[in-house]
């Protein structure tokens, strides 16, 4: 994981630039494995049968899932902006990135150790496992404006997304293979087939993250020692002049207010479908098949999105993805068998990535190159914030209810909220403003 192939400037050979893009892209198809495997097809129902084997009933054990995924994310919500500030400062986006993946990396290995009935010990290995997702990608989506050719950044993006599909649905397929027939793998049973998923995760983790520290590389200072009071007190006060200073970036904090709400209820959506699933009778083999077909459609599906944008524009398809998302959530509260779950999930994967990987390229063509980490610290900060929202809602009404289909309805209001909100930016201008912005 050395520092030796430096990332090729804008004038560098377009096969140069390439072998950066696709070594950036390919951590997403790296840490994808545990958004397809762990946050959505396998742990949740996992999860729900060590909550119910302490003897808490069904609905209980979809809220608490709700709840840990929840709070799983507080860590990064609080710490994220001034490890972006440090990040910066020091040029260590990569060396943070590499404590996130072995978080990641141990937290995924963890989970196929839990107790039968362990629900309490499996929130606390899950919050490990989803401090180094979640905290991670800080760090890996700071580098995307970096390595990016201005008009580039939507393909780029996209590409990260699409790839992000392709390794996570591949998995998804070996293991779905494991669990159903574990006797062909010599893999016992269906309960040491599903425990073996979750070290499969972090050994693909590790493994196709390694073309990203060895080609991509990152400007900035590297004589400072990694962590110290002097370096986090700087992060500190580096992170409260960008606060003083954020009406210079208005655009930019408009976008960020949307992308928070509605990418809440985006998020919503993937960490409950399964435990939704489960507790409205759709057999589980028939939620893992669906959820591969979201994860095979949403390859071509992003790549298409970031096609069109040259086109109609980023922020124009975002909110028609949003649009798709309002028709899911009334959608999701009438679905009663396996076929509107495959419906459902092959109509996610048409918009998920794309109006995802959008979003994300157009914030980064509003942030300040020097400042990119603290700037999607900030990103991943108030997404993380956002993401206890949807969640804890759906848990509270579905408890409340007593059915999580008034939990699914109550979703509506990120995606109609958010739509709105975005619809103000000007990204021209905010782009305008990022271009003469100094460090």
């Amino acid at each position: 994981m050395g520092e030796n192939n430096p990332t090729p400037p804008p004038d560098a050979s377009e096969r140069d630039y390439q072998r950066v893009v696709n070594a950036w892209a390919m951590y997403d198809w790296a840490n994808s494995a545990f958004a397809a495997i762990i946050l959505t097809a396998v742990f949740p129902v996992h999860y729900r049968a060590l909550v119910t084997n302490a003897g808490y009933p069904a609905e209980a054990a979809t809220a608490y899932w709700a709840y840990t995924t929840s709070a799983s994310l507080l860590l990064v919500a609080i710490i994220g902006p001034v490890l972006g500030a440090m990040a910066d400062i020091i040029g260590g986006k990569k060396r943070f990135l590499r404590v996130a993946l072995v978080l990641g990396v141990l937290g995924s290995t963890g989970l196929a150790f839990l107790g039968k009935d362990t629900f309490l010990l499996g929130s606390l290995v899950f919050a490990v496992g989803n401090l180094g997702f979640a905290g991670g990608n800080i760090f890996y989506e700071a580098l995307l404006p970096q390595i990016a050719r201005p008009n580039d950044v939507d393909r780029v993006s996209a590409r990260g997304y699409a790839l992000g599909y392709l390794g996570g649905g591949l998995l998804l397929i070996i293991n779905v293979l494991w669990i159903l027939w574990p006797s062909w793998f010599w893999l016992g049973d269906r309960e040491f087939a599903l425990r073996t998923s979750f070290v499969s995760v972090a050994v693909w983790w590790l493994v196709f993250a390694l073309p990203l520290f060895r080609s991509v590389t990152e400007s900035g200072r590297r004589d400072q020692a990694f962590i110290s009071l002097d370096l986090v007190m700087n992060g500190l006060r580096r992170l409260g002049r960008t606060l003083r200073q954020i009406r210079r970036y208005r655009q930019l904090a408009l976008f960020l207010v949307a992308f928070w709400i509605y990418n809440d209820g985006i998020s919503t959506i993937i960490k409950i479908a399964t435990a939704y699933g489960d507790e409205i009778g759709v057999d589980h083999n028939h939620m893992l098949i669906a959820l591969i077909l979201t994860q095979f459609i949403g390859f071509p599906s992003t790549l298409g999105f970031a096609a069109l944008a040259r086109y109609l524009g980023a922020k124009r398809l975002i909110i028609l993805g949003l649009a798709v998302y309002m028709l899911i959530s009334i959608a999701g509260f009438f679905i009663s068998s396996a076929w509107h779950f495959y419906v459902l999930a092959i109509v996610v994967g048409l918009v998920q990535g794309g109006t995802q990987a959008l979003s994300r390229s157009l914030f980064a063509t509003m942030v300040p190159k020097t400042r990119s980490s603290e700037f999607f610290g900030f990103f991943s900060t108030g997404e993380k914030f956002a993401g206890l929202i949807g969640p804890t809602i759906f848990g509270l009404v579905g408890q409340l209810s007593g059915s999580s289909r008034w939990g699914i309805i109550s979703v509506i209001f990120l995606f109609v909220a958010g739509a709105a909100i975005l619809w103000r930016v000007d990204e021209q201008e905010g782009q305008s403003v990022a271009e003469t912005a100094e460090d």
